[in-house]
């Protein structure tokens, strides 16, 4: 191994704990010294270090839950138990392929299309528990991916009969057993609610097993906490649709996760915010401050326990109900301490600007805050807050003055019924005037500036510097491999006009860390991965042919001269990232990224992505950070801040916007209201752009209210640009025609209409791009001025990558 990959893995494994979220205890782990071990589920052996798709990662290395125990010392007594295992999830894997072709055959899609993001669910089983051992684990793991959403069935979102059966029957006869949840997203517990010991691992990347071992070992104490609210399957809210084929309402508005679980009074396996931790902690209020609308919150955290721990603080404001209506309360702030050692004492200060937690009003398309009582309240958990303080606003304060763009889907969010809550007594009040808050008017006029390039260049080839570089055609482009200078990466923009000072942009996939092809070799027409660029995933669920074609069709498989090596680090995964609440984290695993980047000639990276998880069978949520958009918003910036520090190297943001499920994605209309757009869809976004100032951002394959994403000028312009600052490039995501083939409610988005929109570049591109851009001027649909704007930003973001 290299030496920057021991060190990104050394760093991986340092950091691993604090994503990992202990769900319950009774106290009898961590063990005090390596022992033999019963090691039982579908993840001992089989461990997931992250999900499939476009955020898979080609590791030189990766430690699964077998592995990482074994190195630390433990003797593994279950060997005939796993490969008996291996014998029945092979057999069931066999047959599921199987039924992918079948699927293919009855839809008549391609087989590439039927087992994009496919996930088999686990098989039932039967074998015998026999083993002896002074403790036991199961290791229970679920893969999610992109192309397809998760199910409420046996083997995904519920567990099997086999499964409930097992765990139980180690929680009967071990004095010491651990449940470990190595999965991207929930899964249904309450079969086995009562088990004495949950560990939610999740998927961190390449030292997953090193990270369990530690912390079963107490080398490592777990000090994450939940990004997301964990239920029952049946005891959900209910309120939204979800994975309609053409269309689904986002029915919910703003009650959306945690924010409707308490509107209903509906309580969860797990709140969010929740998590446990090997020691205890004790949380005090030490004083409140408002200074020119930042609110100050000094919270004292004391380790109480015997063992070193980190705790997370959380702040949340409840805000009066008013006429908008509102959430029980929402976060505000949060930090997170040091490694505190027994008895050891830290003081955070909790910050927010009290206008970021205005309202949006559609009938008057502005963002208020409305008179009354705002309770900050303080706590380890949604569910555990103690108020600490109150803001009383004296009168209704505009804070911003916008215009509303999305249009009215054909129905009204639901709300719950109001509740007024009585103001707790004894608590310091600070007393602020509607007076001193400032109102803002957005200004929708922009006056952009040409590059002295772009002057220079005709129509046609203005069209080509919108039009990602598309010599690589067929199978490239499907799996996002379309590049030609590095191998395996997604894509890059026109190299046809370096001599005459634009230089090129490639980009990698993302975001669990780089997606490049691992081996490589070069020949006259550029590199080529030798396994052909497809991620094992996709390939180990297709069907033989379909994957002998799409080798044959990359120039994979038949490697020619030297070959050469590119190993990157795969990362926790975005949700397991949001579970570690610690922005400082989050940034050290974006300096990875960039430094892999900077290694390698990546100036873009496609990520991260943070849409919010509306729903826990979005297949891709393992990807995305939270429910909730001010942690996915603040870790984006965090990582974004990471990648950036190194030279020549960006990120892209994705999807924008209102991405929520893997369900017909090329054509799905996401029917949202204004206001949950704003307070919810896109809030992550305007904190990620203000606060990581990112150099991309990619468009969402799904329509809102009836527009493709890609095309819509007011989502581009009028808010990304004009509302929150952005001067970056925006991209397509990936639009390839033949996945966009079938019968769609929806057509296919436009060349033509993205860059009138101010899509600065169509990825991957093709000739089918370049012919709508010349029938978009020649019809008047798309000007030459405006491909001159988005060619100028594309040109200055290259320029500046390229160190030019």
């Amino acid at each position: 191994m290299n030496a920057y990959e021991k060190e990104h893995n050394e760093l991986m494994r340092r950091l691993g704990a604090e994503c990992a979220v202990l769900l319950k205890s009774d106290g009898s782990f961590p063990l005090k010294a390596p022992c033999r071990l019963a090691l039982y589920g579908s993840g001992a052996r089989r461990t997931v270090k992250g999900g499939t798709g476009s955020g898979e990662v080609n590791s030189r290395t990766f430690v699964t839950a077998e592995d990482g125990l074994a190195l630390a010392g433990f003797e593994i007594t279950t060997g005939s138990w796993l490969d008996g295992y291996d014998t029945i999830r092979d057999k069931a894997k066999k047959s599921f392929v199987r039924s992918l072709k079948r699927s293919a055959l009855k839809h008549g899609t391609l087989a590439i299309i039927e087992s994009m993001g496919a996930v088999m669910p686990e098989p039932e089983y039967e074998l015998p528990l026999g083993a002896e051992g002074e403790a036991a684990v199961y290791v229970l793991s679920r893969i999610s991916g992109e192309g397809s959403d998760r199910k409420p069935v046996p083997g995904d979102i519920l567990l099997t009969e086999t499964e409930i059966r097992d765990i139980k029957a180690l929680e009967g006869s071990f004095d010491k057993f651990l449940l470990v949840l190595n999965v991207g997203g929930p899964v249904d517990l309450s079969p086995i609610i009562n088990i004495g010991n949950i560990l939610l691992l999740s998927q961190l990347g390449c030292e997953t097993g090193s990270v369990l071992a530690d912390i079963i070992l107490g080398k490592s104490t777990p000090s994450g906490k939940l990004a997301s609210t964990w239920s029952a399957w049946e005891a959900r809210p209910q309120i939204g649709e979800f994975g309609g084929r053409f269309d689904t309402r986002y029915n919910e508005g703003v009650y959306v996760g945690w924010r409707a679980f308490e509107s209903l009074g509906i309580k969860p396996l797990f709140p969010f915010g929740y998590g446990l931790s090997y020691t205890d902690f004790s949380l005090r209020a030490v004083g409140t401050a408002v200074k020119e609308n930042t609110v100050s919150v000094r919270v004292s955290v004391k380790n109480t326990g015997a063992r070193n721990g980190s705790e997370v603080v959380q702040l949340y404001v409840s805000q009066p109900a008013g006429r908008l209506g509102k959430p029980p309360k929402v976060l505000c702030a949060f930090d997170k301490t040091e490694e505190l050692a027994p008895g050891a004492e830290q003081e955070l200060e909790l910050r927010f600007d009290l206008r970021d937690m205005a309202s949006f009003d559609t009938e008057r398309a502005a963002w208020i805050l409305e008179t009354g009582d705002h309770v900050l309240m303080m706590g380890d958990s949604s569910a555990d807050t103690a108020p600490c303080c109150v803001i009383r606003l004296d009168g209704e304060a505009i804070i911003k003055k916008v215009k509303n763009c999305f249009g009215k889907p054909d129905f009204n969010d639901w709300y719950p019924a109001a509740v007024t809550e009585a103001v707790p007594e004894g608590l310091p009040v600070i007393r602020i005037s509607a007076a001193d808050f400032e109102t803002e008017t957005v200004e929708y006029e922009r006056s952009d500036e040409i590059d002295p390039i772009a002057r220079t260049l005709s129509e046609e080839e203005l069209c080509y510097v919108n039009i990602g570089a598309f010599r690589q055609r067929g199978a490239g482009s499907v799996i996002g491999d379309a590049g030609r200078s590095v191998a395996g990466a997604a894509g890059e923009t026109t190299g046809r006009f370096k001599d005459r000072g634009v230089p090129q942009l490639i980009m990698a996939d993302g975001p669990a860390g780089l997606r490049l092809s691992r081996r490589y070799f070069r020949d006259k027409k550029g590199v080529h991965g030798v396994d052909g660029g497809m991620p094992d995933s996709m390939l180990e669920l297709m069907p033989a042919p379909a994957a002998f074609i799409i080798r044959l069709m990359k120039g994979g498989g038949k490697p020619k001269g030297e070959i050469f090596e590119q190993n990157c680090t795969a990362i926790p995964i975005g949700s397991a990232l949001a579970q570690s609440w610690n922005l400082r984290l989050a940034e050290s695993c974006g300096d990875i990224v960039g430094d892999e980047m900077e290694r390698f000639g990546v100036h873009l990276w496609l990520a991260p992505a943070l849409n919010i998880h509306r729903d826990i069978r979005c297949g891709r949520n393992f990807e995305y950070y939270s429910e909730d958009p001010l942690i996915s918003g603040k870790i984006a910036a965090a990582v974004t801040r990471g990648v950036q520090k190194h030279p020549g190297c960006g990120v892209t943001l994705k999807h924008f916007a209102a991405n929520n499920q893997e369900t017909n994605r090329y054509g799905s209309n996401s029917a949202v209201s204004e206001r949950a757009l704003r307070e919810i869809y896109l809030k992550g976004f305007e904190i990620a752009v203000r606060e990581g100032a990112p150099h991309a951002i990619m468009t969402s394959y799904n329509l809102i209210n009836g527009v493709h994403t890609s095309e819509r000028r007011d989502l581009i312009e009028d808010v990304l640009r004009c509302e929150f600052g952005f001067d970056g490039v925006v991209m397509t995501d990936w639009i390839v025609a033949m996945l966009n083939a079938g019968k769609n409610k929806y057509r296919a988005p436009n060349a033509a209409l993205i860059a009138a929109a101010g899509g600065d570049l169509v990825m991957p591109g093709g000739k089918a791009d370049l012919k709508a851009m010349r029938a978009g001027i020649k019809d008047g649909a798309l000007t030459v001025r405006r491909l001159m704007i988005n060619a100028s930003r594309v040109i200055r973001l290259a320029k500046k990558l390229n160190g030019e």
